[in-house]
Parts: C-alpha cells; structure tokens; sequence
C-alpha cells in the first residue's frame, strides 16, 4: 500500500508539473509576445461566449473586447506612448478589465492601486510609478480627495462612475471612441521582457513596493493554473477578490480569458452571498485566499452550501485546520494550494491535494525548479552561512527561509521593483557558490520527509493579516505621530481561529502622557488602511532592544496577548467598536474560544 501511494504520489505531482510547465511556455526576453496578441486570439476563437458575468449583467468576449479598444483609442488621443504609465484606483468591475486590456493594446502600462490607501499612501503609489494620469472610480472619490492638492499639476486625472472633483469624466468621450481594435503597429516595438502591469506588494521600507511584471509574466501567471484546476470554455470561475491582487486579477482572469471560460465577478466579497452567488451563476471553479476560506467555514448554515457546482479551486493561506473543515462541510474536494509572490521567482503548487501543503519539491525536479529552503537566523534575520561561507540547505522538519536562484532563464528572473534599491534588498548573493544570486522571498518555510513543502511564517518587517501584507515599520510611523507615543514597535501576534497574524503595537507613553482608547483608534483610522490598523496594544515602560538597537520582537511574539504572561497593560480593539479598551481575562477567553472573531 505505501509503494501504491508513492508512486500515485509522483504520478500525480509530475503530470501536473509537466503540463503547468508545458502550458506557460519558455518565453525569451527579446522575443514579440504580448498579452494583448494573446487576447485578440482568445477573442476571435472565442467572440460569442459569454467573458463575464457581472452582477445582472453579461458581457461577451467580443463586447469585453470593445469596450477595451474604445480605452485603448482613448489612450491614443490623449497622446500616451508604449512604455508610459496610467495609474489604476478602481474598486471591481468589468471596466477594470476592460481599462487595462486597452492599454495593454497601446504597450501602455498599468498601475494597479490598492483600493484600500489613502493619503501619502495612495501618492507613493502614484508617483513611484512615475504614472503620467491617473483614472479613479467615482466610488474611491474620498480615498483620491485625501491627497488631491498634494498632485503634481502635470497628472492628469479622469474618472469613471460619477463626478470626482479635480477630474474629467471619460463617460462622455465614449460614443465618439471607436469600437473597432487599434492597429497593432502601436505595439509592434514591445517584446516579452517590457513592462505590462505595476502590482504593488508591501515590504520593509514602510509604503508598498512597484513590482514590475513583464508581459512574459503576466502571461505565464494567466496560463498557470489552467491545467491543474482543468479549465475550459464551459467552466465558469467565481472570482470574489480584489483585481489589484496579482492571485484573482491576473492567475484567476486569466484562468478565464486564455481558456474561452466565463469569469463571474464579484464586486466585493460576502460570505453571506458566495453559495447564493454560487448556485445562481452555476460556478464551476473559484479563487481564493485563506481569509476567504476561513470566513465560510465560519459562517452559519447556508441553505445552498451543498447544492453549488462548484468542482474546484485555486488560492494560497488556507490553513489545514480551515482545510479540511472547508472540504468536508462544502464538499469541494480538488483544491490547488500553490506558494508565490507577485514579483519573486519562487513558486509552489500542491498538485496533489496534500492538506496544509503549499507544494512539493523532490530531488528529481531540483534541476528544473531552482528554489531552496536554507537554515536561517531568527534573531539576525540572515541565512546561516558553514565554515566554508555558503548557505546550507534545511532538513526535513527544519524551518528556513525560501529563496530562488536569479538567471537568465524565463522562469528564473527577478524583474524587481521600479526603486533599484528595493531589487537589490531582496538578492542573496555567494549563497552556494561565488557569484551566484538567488531572490529573497522573506517567508520561513519547512519540508517533510516526502518533500511536501509548508509555509511557517513571514521574516521580520512585514506579517499577513485580512489577506494584505502589512508592513511594519508603515504602521510605525503612522503611530509615531500620535502625541504622547514613542518608540512604537509593531509585529504580528497568533489569534486561535483566525488565518494569518494579527497587529500588536508595543508603545511607550511620554512623561505624563495617558493613553486614550478612543482617539489612537480615531488616528490609525486616519492614518492606516483597515488590515493594518493595530488590532491590540500593549504599553511598556521601557523598549527591549538588541545589541545592535534594533528592537527584540521574538519574546513579545511568544507573549502575544496573553495577559497572565504579560505585566504590562494590553488594549484590545474589539471588533466593529471605535475604540481601544483593556483586555481582561475574561476578553482573552473569549477570544481564544472564537466567540469573539476578528
């Protein structure tokens, strides 16, 4: 029986490494491949199926198409050239799609900015994408109003939904913008290696990072998941997450569009509506990520929770525990965990369904998916390096850190960020021999003895919490100017019950100063968006550093907010309440039991 698994094992793994690998293709830098090229394609195979459904709205491949020319024409009369920048700030829709479709058409690139940041946030993203115009949804006008005065006067700004003051409304300028495609002259000068999306990830340097995804990688992202999940132009893929997120608005529109597939988008995600949604649109297939599993298996009975289509899945951060709940109660059985971050070369895919796994990596495949885990130092936050000055690889059960060798291989680069000093943070050079360079992913992760490979936990500066990557030092700085607060020091802390980790902010008060609930939640509701804003408080008389004065997270991270190890005073910010308040024993237990969820 175990040589019959073994070898159901490596069947399994192998086939569907080789047709993912087959499917994506070995794409060379200079060579004219184009996600627009591509989409023409998929459009005129298939013009008359149904692209999208949208709320009570349909629309076909070839309307989809459409509405993108009549944004790739826009484009055109506005003067943008191949290579310039729009930056994107829209909440879900099929113009989301459509909008970065039609620049894609005209070599213009994207920036797609997340919907939750306002203010010096919002700016950063902006202007580090050297963006030349900036499109806004009406209903983000408040988000683009926190920092309207502080634009260049040189940005344009146009809008979509509404009236955004300080904008031109495009709606107007539709019925004299053609339906009919762009000659593809306007992008005959790209090739695989430019750029055709900017997706931003957070980091440690406090606001998030521009990562720049080649048309190379865009496509081969769009092509990744097709074959593991196998798709075709009958399925119809449930896609509640957010389009500025490389997992549904690259791998999940593309499961759709590359395949004649119908994408069924969801303007926000609801776990009270997703089997309705379900069972209404007939979905196949869906995407997800570990909050949004989470979130089901905790929600109450549904009636339609058994009667869905749905068949499979892809999506990264689903917990076992969540896992196997969220397959017995629902009865999906074909889930794809897979491990990968938007601009790093270190990919996972568990296509053997092995729970808590985010894939595999036996010896045999090393050769051709060049990633490691290597022992790592928690407290200098290095790779351990032998005698001899290279790293060293992990044994099954031990924790290190990923990382991927840089070459020149497609599936081996590292494009990096807009800011050069960004890329360079995330190489490890000299690691097993001199001068190679391998790509940081800044995650812990373990293998076992059958090389199933489990994500541990993130490095340092950076922790996930309500599917965002929060950055630390950001959070920092926006408490740092609350008066009376010093020396704030953040990190993620466990919560029994909940996906990720939660904000805990370790402060110190100046002389005389006393803590006021009310409005420090009142300031990093201002301040921070929602996932980042410090879920307790914890208030020290003195900071605990290093030897080198950084600040020692590793004791506060075990405490977490428990308080009977804990003499210093804790604040909770309870779920849907403005304010912070002193968490009890009485608060802890109930917190701990999941009667109070996050």
């Amino acid at each position: 029986m175990e040589l019959f698994d073994a070898i159901k094992r490596e069947f399994v793994y192998f086939n569907g490494v080789r047709k993912t690998l087959k499917r994506i293709g070995s794409i060379q830098p200079d060579d004219p491949v184009r996600v627009a090229d591509v989409f023409e394609e998929r459009v005129d195979q298939y013009k008359s199926n149904v692209a999208l459904r949208y709320e009570d709205r349909l629309f076909t491949y070839g309307e989809l198409d459409q509405r993108a020319n009549q944004y790739a024409h826009w484009a055109l009369k506005q003067g943008f050239k191949p290579g310039d920048t729009i930056a994107l700030l829209m909440e879900n829709r099929p113009d989301y799609l459509a909008f970065w479709l039609g620049m894609a058409k005209v070599g213009v690139v994207s920036a797609l900015i997340n919907t939750n940041l306002t203010g010096s946030g919002l700016k950063h993203c902006v202007e580090i994408a050297d963006a030349r115009a900036l499109f806004v949804d009406a209903a983000l006008d408040a988000a683009f109003q926190s920092t309207r005065a502080e634009f260049a006067d040189s940005l344009s700004v146009w809008s979509l939904g509404g009236e955004v003051k300080g904008a031109e409304a495009i709606e107007p300028h539709f019925p004299a913008l053609p339906t009919s495609r762009p000659s593809p002259t306007h992008r005959e000068s790209i090739r695989a290696r430019d750029i055709c999306l900017y997706i931003y990830t957070s980091g440690t340097t406090g606001l998030p990072k521009a990562a720049k995804l080649t048309q190379s990688r865009v496509l081969g992202m769009m092509r990744g998941f097709i074959d593991a999940c196998k798709i075709t132009e009958r399925d119809r893929i449930y896609l509640p997450l957010p389009l500025y997120h490389a997992t549904g608005g690259i791998c999940g529109v593309g499961q759709a569009f590359l395949t004649g597939a119908t994408l069924i988008l969801k303007h926000k995600f609801s776990a009270s509506e997703f089997w309705s949604d379900a069972v209404e649109h007939k979905a196949t297939s869906f995407v997800y990520i570990g909050e949004l599993c989470r979130y089901l298996v905790s929600a109450p009975p549904h009636p339609d929770e058994r009667a869905h289509s749905i068949r499979t899945g892809f999506g990264n951060g689903m917990s076992a525990e969540v896992w196997k709940q969220f397959e017995d109660r629902f009865g999906i059985k074909h889930l794809i965990e897979f491990y990968g971050s938007t601009e790093g070369n270190v990919s996972f895919v568990n296509f053997n369904g092995k729970i808590g796994a985010v894939g595999r990596l036996p010896p045999y495949i090393k050769d051709k998916i060049r990633s490691r885990i290597v022992r790592f130092d928690v407290e200098t936050e290095q790779p351990i390096r032998g005698e001899d000055g290279f790293c060293q690889e992990t044994d099954a059960g031990e924790v290190g850190e990923a990382i991927g060798e840089i070459t020149d291989a497609p599936r081996q680069r590292f494009e990096g960020y807009k800011d050069p000093s960004q890329t360079e943070k995330k190489i490890l050079r000299d690691v097993f021999k001199p001068g190679d360079m391998w790509f940081r992913t800044g995650d812990l992760m373990k293998r076992d003895e059958h090389y199933f490979i489990y994500f541990v936990d993130r490095i340092g500066d950076t922790y996930r919490w309500k599917s965002e990557n929060v950055s630390t030092t950001q959070v920092s700085e926006a408490i740092a100017d609350f008066p009376g607060i010093s020396l704030p020091n953040v990190y993620g802390i466990d919560i029994p019950h909940t996906e990720g980790r939660a904000g805990m902010a370790a402060i110190m008060l100046e002389d005389g100063a006393q803590f006021d609930g009310k409005a420090f939640a009142e300031h990093v509701d201002r301040a921070l968006p929602h996932y980042a804003r410090p879920v307790f408080v914890r208030i020290q008389k003195e900071a605990t550093t290093t030897g080198t004065l950084k600040f020692r997270k590793i004791d506060l991270v075990d405490q977490g907010f428990d308080v009977s190890k804990i003499e210093d005073p804790v604040f909770v910010r309870l779920p849907q309440a403005n304010e912070y308040v002193e968490l009890t024993p009485e608060i802890q237990t109930k917190i701990e039991a999941g009667e109070i969820h996050f």
